[in-house]
């Protein structure tokens, strides 16, 4: 498969630039993979469209402000954390690289001293901080690492953190979640929607484009994800009674789908995942997701047209098809695509 298959065209004006006043009335645009039918909704009816025979997955990573700007020499420098390797060494995406040599030791400001250990083939710096608190540190002076096609100051961080966000590890939001809000949580409680949660941390690959011409020939990036045993254990108690698994976002698949056994059930673990899915995978355990609306040529969209391949379809390029035709459509209502745009549902 070649990368020219999964790319499409966006005006700029269609990238969303700030999250609506009210997260949960983005627009939401449904899938039937079977049919090809597309509906548009609102976020807040997706309890309309659930019952008590579905499970929603959610991923409760939690982003940190991650991105450090100082001033240094003659100019201004810039460190992206974006995997920790322990509480106070990480990889991390530096700026300009010409500042931040093997053997380095750097007072960055009064409160905080870094040496840079290695520099790594991808181009990323390992660095150990030395801080008195460096989580208080980071609180104080990190800013949230919105995405480079998003360009206005986020004024409130909270509204790049889902409301159920809990551990804390992502460089980047989670953001199919970000639409939930307690008025859709309590209707899907009343509608009997059972919520289980993961954790995923994701890292700043999840959005990079594929820059491999084969696609097959990419080199997926790893994220740390956990599956607690409690957890699997009642999602294989779903899965047996047949429920209906939706994933919300491609962090909470790869979860699911890391943990699940060639027999469709899942095993509990806590470790690093380089799961790549594209068209012709076979699905083990996800039934449905929710997400939003990805960018051109990027691994995300090579996830999620192989989930809207149709079970019956020979062709595996089918859900590549379906989802350019969704896009299309979503384009022509004015959607908002991207991090802080809305949302689509395949089913």
């Amino acid at each position: 498969m070649q990368l020219h298959e999964f790319d499409y065209h966006l005006p700029k004006e269609l990238i969303a630039q700030t999250p609506l006043k009210e997260r949960d009335q983005s627009k939401f645009l449904v899938l039937n993979r079977t049919t090809g039918e597309l509906t548009h909704r609102r976020f807040f009816e997706l309890p309309d469209l659930l019952d008590a025979n579905t499970v929603l997955v959610l991923n409760e990573s939690r982003v940190i402000p991650a991105r450090l700007t100082f001033e240094l020499g003659n100019g201004m420098a810039e460190i992206l954390l974006i995997r920790a390797l322990s509480h106070s060494r990480w990889e991390c995406m530096v700026k300009p690289g010409a500042k931040f040599q093997v053997g380095d030791t750097i007072d960055l400001d009064e409160d905080l001293t870094v040496d840079i250990v290695d520099i790594l083939s991808n181009g990323l710096r390992v660095i150990e901080f030395h801080c008195d608190d460096f989580d208080a540190y980071l609180k104080q002076k990190g800013q949230m690492p919105t995405p480079p096609y998003i360009k206005e100051t986020l004024k409130d961080k909270e509204r790049y953190q889902t409301i159920y966000s809990h551990t804390e590890g992502s460089v980047a939001a989670p953001t199919a979640g970000l639409h939930f809000t307690d008025r859709v949580f309590e209707a899907l409680k009343q509608k009997g929607v059972q919520i289980e949660k993961v954790t995923l941390h994701v890292g700043l690959g999840t959005f990079q484009s594929v820059k491999t011409e084969r696609i097959e020939d990419h080199p997926m990036h790893s994220e740390w994800f956990e599956l607690k045993p409690e957890v699997a254990e009642r999602l294989n108690a779903a899965k047996k009674a047949d429920k209906r698994i939706v994933a919300v976002g491609t962090t909470s698949v790869r979860v699911l789908e890391s943990c699940s056994t060639d027999d469709g059930f899942l095993q509990a673990q806590a470790d690093d995942t380089n799961l790549y899915i594209y068209p012709g995978y076979h699905w083990k355990f996800v039934d449905g997701m929710i997400t939003n609306f990805h960018v051109p040529k990027s691994s995300l969209m090579m996830l999620v047209s192989s989930l809207a391949t149709p079970k019956d379809a020979t062709d595996k390029m089918a859900g590549r098809d379906l989802i350019l035709k969704a896009y299309e459509e979503a384009k022509k209502q004015g959607y908002r695509f991207f991090s802080f745009g809305d949302a689509m549902m395949i089913v």
